[in-house]
């Protein structure tokens, strides 16, 4: 890996400059991301769906969009880390590397940890530098030492990359209402519901799996960009990149100013050598003078060899730092003091004290790693239940929920099996039957509506007390309904009564009418008599 060609500034930052770090690099290499992000996840967007349309089970198409997440996720990972070293790869070298760029640890981001908090931190570890799958042991110390410090800004960043799809996907169905006139918001809501969520059709499942792969192509690249800045902050924190970047941009600047010198010595020996060979001739020029003053310096060693006197005399002895520069120039205590001194410096001197309370009668022979807390047996075991409950608390979880549903199983499959659709049994239109209301309103209202709800017309006795309200109250609040004009209108124009018991009165008969005409809830005999009773005091119908 050359650091040296890293294309942005590394330093040790916390968590959140990391998190933004990678946000940026997310938008600086937004083109080279998208493109073939947008390739990849659309091509297979549009088979799984077809497939899944092919089986009746649009829905199963979205969820294996959202659990192949990971795959997806190698592509923006794998631009990033070619762009940070100044290489931005294509749309056609990106497609291309994904055939067989980091397929081995998808296993495991496909199965255990599928489900990870900090799957954003854990991914760049696996696919840049566990890419040939090594031992498990080396994996899990990767990701225990680079996951330490950062564990709660990657699972942050997973629950908040979530609620950013949940609000995308809520917002592009809210624009369904934002475009919707306010009169026609109620009726507007309840088609909207019985369109998703009650018998939705092939394509209204299909447009809520396209909103889903919308939300999560906005976000994902920008999730894995963020974690991937985390790695970075943490390979710098942890190996020092940027000190390593500094020493060797200082030995290329230092190598690129020696360079003229290194020159000068090499002309300067070069010049020293030939000298040096010149002087050597000119000494095997004059041969007589040379061996005379050898044969002088020959006879002077014999002369002193043969006369004990002069070699009986004293040696000088060799030199010492007290011989060179005298008894008074060395002084210890000085050099002491000045050493001391300078250890007086508080850049130089670490001495601390600290002070710490302890028992009178401790035990001083016990050793201290059996008087410490963290070695008490009882506490080892909750240390080990609270690992285990971390690591496999998931799962547990999981298992029990799959535990939940088989023991409930009895109530909720039959309505299951009651959700599936026929195979080839054609369905037969439904058959209307409109209500014989007469073209105008008898004139005994009460007394029609009681005949017809004991002759068993209970529906036809509702809507013909219902289209009597509606007459009555568009009367008092002198105001013209439309022909069509739906419950939710009816009741908007009746705030204009005066008086609040007729109001409440309106309001209770067009409540007992929907309930009637959509739900199918008839009132009981003494409600219908009650009700029947009030409406004609309270708009004074004749008898």
């Amino acid at each position: 890996m050359r650091i040296d060609q890293l294309t942005v500034q590394l330093r040790a930052r916390s968590g959140w400059e990391a998190l933004e770090l990678g946000m940026a690099l997310v938008r600086r290499h937004a083109a080279a991301i998208y493109l073939p992000w947008l390739w990849m996840s659309l091509l297979l967007f549009c088979v799984l769906n077809l497939l899944c349309w092919a089986i009746d089970r649009i829905w199963l198409a979205a969820l294996l969009m959202w659990w192949l997440k990971p795959v997806f996720d190698r592509i923006p990972l794998y631009v990033l880390s070619r762009a940070v070293f100044g290489q931005v790869p294509s749309t056609r070298q990106t497609l291309a590397a994904q055939r067989g760029w980091g397929w081995r640890p998808m296993l495991q981001h496909l199965t255990w940890r599928r489900l990870s908090p900090v799957r954003s931190l854990y991914l760049p570890v696996d696919l840049l530098e566990t890419g040939s799958a090594g031992k498990a042991a080396n994996v899990r110390g990767r990701h225990a030492v680079l996951a330490g410090p950062a564990y709660g800004h990657a699972a942050l960043l997973t629950l908040v990359c979530v609620h950013f799809e949940m609000v995308i996907s809520l917002g592009c169905i809210a624009l369904v209402f934002l475009f919707t006139p306010v009169d026609y918001l109620p009726e507007t809501a309840r088609a909207m519901w019985a369109l998703m969520i009650d018998q939705p059709p092939w394509w209204a499942q299909m447009a809520l799996n396209a909103v889903a792969w919308l939300a999560t192509s906005v976000v994902e690249p920008f999730f894995v960009g963020a974690g991937f800045g985390l790695y970075l902050n943490r390979r710098t924190q942890l190996e020092a990149w940027e000190v390593e970047i500094v020493f060797r941009r200082l030995r290329q600047r230092l190598a690129s100013a020696v360079t003229p010198w290194l020159l000068v010595l090499a002309l300067g020996a070069a010049g020293w050598s030939s000298l040096a060979q010149a002087q050597q001739a000119d000494i095997a020029l004059t041969p007589t003078i040379g061996q005379s003053d050898s044969h002088a310096d020959d006879r002077d060693r014999q002369t002193d060899a043969d006369d004990p006197a002069d070699a009986a005399r004293p040696k000088p002895a060799a030199a010492t730092l007290a011989g060179i520069f005298g008894e008074q120039q060395v002084d210890d205590g000085a050099f002491r003091r000045a050493a001391e001194r300078a250890y007086q410096d508080p850049l130089l001197g670490q001495k601390r004290t600290s002070s710490r309370w302890e028992l009178r009668g401790k035990a001083d022979k016990q050793p201290p790693g059996q008087r410490s807390l963290a070695n008490q047996p009882w506490l080892r075991g909750f240390a080990a239940i609270a690992a285990f409950i971390a690591e496999w608390g998931l799962w547990l979880l999981l298992a029990a929920l799959v535990v939940l549903l088989l023991a409930t199983l009895r109530y909720w499959w039959p309505w299951m099996r009651g959700q599936r659709l026929p195979g080839r049994t054609s369905l037969q239109p439904a058959q209307q039957q409109a209500l014989p209301l007469p073209e105008s309103l008898p004139d005994d209202i009460a007394g029609s509506a009681l005949r017809l709800w004991r002759d068993g017309q209970q529906r036809n006795a509702l809507a013909l007390l219902y289209r009597a309200s509606v007459d009555s109250m568009s009367t008092l609040a002198q105001v013209v309904l439309p022909p069509a004009a739906t419950e939710a209108q009816c009741l908007r124009a009746s705030r204009r009564i005066h008086d609040p018991a007729q109001r409440q009165l309106f309001a209770r008969m067009v409540r007992v009418w929907q309930y009637a005409a959509y739900a199918r809830q008839l009132p009981g005999d003494d409600e219908f008599h009650d009700l029947l009773q009030q409406l004609r005091q309270g708009y004074r119908w004749p008898a």
